[in-house]
């Protein structure tokens, strides 16, 4: 608190949990919607522009006059890790009703609806209810976590939080902790005591849970207590940004495509580890080729 630090450079890259998850999925071979908003204004033009070029349908893209495109300010230290902040912005007006009515539209071809949670709550279980009702394959990424997710355990969908996140999820079960930095200081993340934190939400949810881990890769954990930790391949890193996007949409991607959660894990793993190469959110996101190649060498 009350520190300056001084950096070389302000950069400029297109962001947004949802975005980023789109160009990944895009990039791995997918056909994607993006529900979602931006402001009548010079960012969000260049942001649907961008998001169009990945050839991703920006139908579902609201624009709203009134306010102003989302935007976070990520500050990147030496080794490549970051700190957000977000300024909602757009974010924050897309409504369950627009959720609603846009899913109705695609979910009888859909292969996989992935849901962040920088939009409002009810917008977030919006997805989550109309994706799990109709059978789609969900998955639930609770970054930022919100209280929303615990109650929508319950549908039933993927959770992919990270270490972090479980932490804060499982601590907000037993509500036993509410100050973040005590979570992580009093929650190791050694693998036994990871698995059993996600433990505790797949009997909640009765389905997987995925556990990202960064360097260490991830780790499945079934409703039955099966657990399988899949490690990461080397990776060169310079930007840790957007790894967690790259993964789930990555992720999104694969099971729409039919593979098994295992095998989708695992190449979105190898996706994420080649995205941190590059400096950015979107810079290093794969294509279907490295992608491939990638698994290959690991």
């Amino acid at each position: 608190p009350g520190e300056t630090v001084v950096g070389p450079r302000l950069q400029r890259y297109g962001g947004g949990k949802g975005a980023n998850a789109a160009v990944a999925a895009a990039r791995a071979g997918a056909a994607v919607r993006l529900v979602g908003a931006v402001g009548a204004d010079d960012t969000g033009s260049s942001t649907i522009d961008e998001l169009r070029a990945h050839g991703i349908d920006v139908s579902g893209i609201a624009v709203l006059p009134d306010e102003a495109t989302g935007v976070a300010l990520i500050v990147v230290d030496r080794w490549g890790e970051n700190q957000i902040a977000v300024g909602a912005g757009a974010n924050s007006a897309v409504t369950p009703h627009q959720v609603s009515k846009t899913l109705s539209e695609v979910l009888d071809r859909a292969g996989c609806v992935l849901v962040s949670t920088e939009i409002p709550e009810e917008s977030v279980a919006a997805a989550v209810e109309a994706a799990t009702s109709s059978g789609v394959p969900c998955i639930l990424n609770p970054a930022p976590v919100v209280p929303a997710v615990l109650r929508l355990l319950r549908y039933g969908p993927l959770l992919t939080p990270n270490a972090t996140e479980l932490n804060a999820l499982v601590a907000a079960r037993d509500e036993t902790l509410s100050d973040s930095h005590k979570i992580q200081n009093d929650f190791p993340d050694d693998l036994p005591a990871v698995t059993e934190r996600a433990r505790k939400l797949t009997r909640m949810s009765r389905a997987p849970v995925v556990v990202t881990m960064g360097g260490q890769g991830a780790l499945i954990v079934n409703p039955d207590g099966h657990a399988e930790h899949l490690p990461a391949p080397p990776a060169a890193v310079r930007d840790t940004t957007g790894a967690g996007d790259t993964f789930n949409g990555v992720l999104a991607a694969r099971l729409a495509a039919g593979d098994s959660l295992g095998v989708a894990v695992r190449t979105a793993i190898v996706a994420a580890s080649i995205s941190v190469a590059h400096v950015g959110a979107r810079a290093g996101m794969p294509t279907a080729a490295l992608i491939a190649a990638g698994l290959r060498s690991s």
